[in-house]
């Protein structure tokens, strides 16, 4: 029987993310879940928050309340203009600043903004999931960007690469799903090229103020602004404070968040007055400079247990990276191991990571997959490393492994999990999702 509605094409070629998908198994208690990159609660400033959102409504609950300008609530713009100074990216102004319902807001805008059907955009390989899935839907045609155990390489952006490309997407801190970050030489030298070649950089980095080893280092904003190239930086305090505030910012030259204004009011009115009000009351002092520092600890001894695990149960054939920040570490197993069929057997065995194979715009690599290690106890972590690393080591050998294992969806994990994942990586080929 006919549906009494259509949707349009492009609603037609939208798939659920699989990563939300492998979330809807890890609700069970049992499961010891590497699958999902959500920060760690404990680190979640819950009284300074609770005490913000009091004053900010007993002392302007009025204005907090009541609709807001598109741009955002001025102090908080203000504030994030003088960060950008801080940090080393010469004067911003508040006109440069537009706060959005979280970054992945940013990007939806940043499609509407830049990409019309077969518009060529550059992505890393791999590069963040929800990146691909909300630029997928504006159709563009995916241009991969060379990379190597040090990430994005710049000498990849060949003329013809970069020849009508829209932008570059990069994230060069604690990139997800990798967990890798781009040196100062290769930073310098993206910068150099795209202002060489008048390619706007998208720069990501919701990650930039996780970093628990190494140096910290210059933002592409930073950079791209002294080598004269474009560059539209988001940022978020979904990793600083908490995520459920789905707060994030844009900086860029006036003229392109002016558009972004006008597409916003047509989007949302405006982000949260409430939430930016709460949330400027409560960073405006300094905050953060004394809540990171805890938040960072806990990441570090997450990553560490994570790491000293993996060394000790993994076979010598798989790699991983070994990140300085953030909340993800990159494996890459045998070529004749495939993710999705090892995902099955994990579940099986109550652990659950996230395979690569979807985080490739084009083509993808199956013998990759993604743990994040910030929420899980360290007991459970040493547990569940144990159970995949001889999950690995029991991986049927190249010759046998041509058969695939049919899944058991009902005692296993839910087919669409598997399916979808597939289904998500042959979309991106084809620039749909």
């Amino acid at each position: 029987m006919p549906t009494p509605y259509t949707f349009s094409q492009r609603a037609e070629k939208i798939t659920s993310s699989t990563i939300r998908e492998i979330l809807k198994v890890t609700e069970r208690p049992e499961i010891i879940s590497f699958a999902g990159g959500l920060p760690a609660p404990v680190g979640f400033p819950l009284r300074d928050m609770n005490a913000a959102f009091d004053r900010v409504l007993g002392q302007n609950g009025r204005t907090a309340l009541q609709y807001g300008p598109t741009e955002g609530y001025t102090p908080l713009r203000e504030w994030v203009a003088g960060d950008m100074q801080r940090r080393g990216a010469g004067p911003v102004g508040t006109d440069e600043v537009l706060i959005v319902s979280g970054s992945q807001q940013a990007l939806d805008l940043l499609g509407k903004l830049f990409i019309d059907p077969g518009s060529n955009v550059l992505v890393e390989a791999p590069s963040y999931l929800g990146a691909l899935q909300s630029f997928s839907l504006y159709e563009p045609n995916y241009v991969t960007v060379p990379t190597d155990e040090g990430g994005l390489i710049p000498a990849g952006l060949t003329d013809e690469r970069v020849r009508d490309a829209r932008f570059i997407y990069a994230l060069p801190n604690f990139q997800n799903p990798t967990g890798r970050t781009l040196s100062l030489e290769r930073r310098q030298a993206l910068a150099l090229r795209c202002a060489e070649a008048g390619v706007p950089i998208v720069e990501d980095d919701p990650y930039g103020d996780l970093r628990y080893a190494g140096q910290a280092l210059p933002s592409l904003l930073a950079l791209g602004r002294q080598a004269g190239a474009t560059v539209v930086r988001l940022g978020s305090f979904s990793k600083v404070l908490a995520p459920g505030l789905r707060l994030g910012y844009i900086v860029a030259p006036a003229p392109i968040i002016s558009k972004l204004v006008q597409i916003k009011q047509a989007t949302d009115l405006h982000t949260s007055t409430l939430t930016q009000m709460a949330v400027y009351e409560t960073i405006k002092d300094g905050f953060l400079d004394q809540h990171l520092p805890a938040v960072r600890e806990i990441y570090r001894k997450q990553c560490g247990y994570m790491l000293e695990a993996v060394q000790a149960h993994f076979p010598s054939t798989a790699s991983w990276t070994q990140p300085e920040g953030g909340m993800f570490i990159w494996v890459t197993l045998p070529p004749h191991i495939d993710a999705h069929e090892l995902l099955a057997r994990a579940v099986a065995q109550n652990v659950a990571f996230v395979p690569g194979a979807p985080f490739f715009a084009n083509e993808a690599r199956h013998n990759t997959l993604r743990l994040s290690f910030v929420t899980v106890p360290e007991a459970r972590i040493r547990e569940g490393i144990a159970i995949l690393g001889r999950l690995i080591a029991e991986s049927p050998a190249a010759a046998s492994a041509a058969a695939p294992i049919k899944l058991e969806a009902a005692e296993s994990v839910p087919g669409a999990i598997v399916a979808g994942a597939e289904n998500l990586t042959a979309a991106n080929r084809s620039q749909t999702l």
